[in-house]
């Protein structure tokens, strides 16, 4: 009767045993393969991640390679620049100083161009001075003859004429002279022509500056001057005769007019 109670016991002790052990079995085996699962999981992670590492070297190397390359084209280029802007900013003072050489230059021939005009106005001006002048001296009139006067000029007038026995004008002097008395050029000029005028005679012209004529007429002689001659004021141009058909029954005398472009002038507007 006991043996069995035993049996049973150790046949409780058996099953208690089997059961832990094959709790323990179990838990060792899925101890087991968790372990390789997890080795598994871990070796791929970490192939992955040599992946990502190997990935990010080469991604680094290429962007190292990229950013040494930018970075090498960055100072090539300033480089470039800085030569550029050096070439630049030499090209640009070379030129600057050419145009202030070209300008200094113009400036130079500007002045040298206007002192050449001032020059030439000052010598034209002194030129224009003196041949004024030289006008207003030719135009300073004298009497060709001192006597007196017969007959005036009468342009707006009329005066009896003892010849031609009517009331005529008359354009000039009458002066009362000796036969033979030297008649004088009214101013400096040159003669003109000499000349047996059907109405005057025996005539001598002198023309002036400024387009003034003179006549010296009913001369008897003229042998103090030729034509073209150059005479002064003062020199002898001819003797006084009576050769005049217009005035041949007045007393002797000289007939002097004075013309200015063809027009005849009143000798007492220029002669005091």
């Amino acid at each position: 009767m006991r043996r069995e109670p035993r049996r049973r016991e150790e046949k409780q002790n058996n099953n208690m045993l089997y059961i832990g052990g094959s709790i323990i079995l179990i838990g060792i085996i899925a101890f087991v393969a968790t372990f390789i699962l997890y080795g598994n999981k871990m070796d791929k992670q970490a192939k992955l991640d040599n992946q990502r590492i190997a990935s990010l070297v080469q991604g680094g190397r290429g962007q190292s390679e990229e950013v040494s390359s930018q970075m090498g084209k960055t100072v090539e280029e300033s480089k470039s620049e800085t030569q550029n802007t050096i070439t630049t900013k030499t090209e640009t003072k070379s030129n600057t100083t050419k145009k202030e050489t070209t300008a200094k230059q113009n400036t130079a021939k500007k002045t040298q161009n206007t002192n050449t005009v001032k020059k030439e106005e000052t010598v034209k001006t002194n030129t224009e001075n003196k041949s004024q002048e030289t006008k207003a001296e030719a135009l300073t009139f004298t009497r060709p003859i001192e006597g007196e006067l017969l007959k005036d000029y009468a342009k707006e007038k009329l005066l009896y004429s003892e010849t031609l026995e009517e009331w005529t004008t008359h354009l000039g002097w009458d002066i009362k002279a000796d036969k033979t008395a030297v008649v004088k050029s009214s101013a400096n000029g040159k003669v003109k022509s000499i000349k047996n005028d059907p109405r005057y005679g025996l005539s001598v012209i002198v023309e002036h500056a400024d387009g003034y004529e003179t006549l010296y007429a009913n001369l008897l002689s003229t042998e103090f001057v030729t034509v073209g001659e150059e005479i002064k004021q003062g020199q002898s141009i001819g003797t006084v005769g009576n050769t005049a058909a217009f005035e041949i029954a007045d007393e002797t005398h000289l007939h002097f007019e004075i013309t200015k472009n063809g027009e005849s002038i009143d000798p007492n507007t220029l002669i005091k």
